[in-house]
């Protein structure tokens, strides 16, 4: 029997507590874009604009981590003690294309 919370079925289970925290978080990251859009149709400060843009580079990637941390510690895991070798190649394919 396959297992629901595996990833590699391109589908994943969160558990209440997950699905609220990453929801959360995009909430606020798209609340801060709409700013940014604000901003620029108000004329404002080019300097001004680059730290909001840079306060959103880091929610994306605090956003990428939580969820990194998730696969890992359920999907990943999951699928290696299922026998499921091919999932860390996924993972080493992914991770490359975050450090781009």
């Amino acid at each position: 029997m396959e297992e629901k919370n595996c990833c590699t079925h391109k589908k994943k289970q969160r558990s209440p507590e997950e699905y609220k925290s990453l929801l959360n978080r995009l909430s606020r990251i798209e609340g801060q874009v709409r700013g940014i859009y604000k901003m620029v149709e108000a004329d404002a400060y080019c300097t001004d604009i680059l730290i909001q843009v840079s306060a959103v580079n880091a929610a994306l990637n605090a956003f990428n981590k939580e969820l990194l941390a998730n696969h890992i510690k359920t999907c990943v895991a999951n699928d290696i003690k299922n026998g499921k070798e091919d999932t860390i190649d996924e993972l080493v394919a992914t991770l490359q294309k975050l450090m781009k």
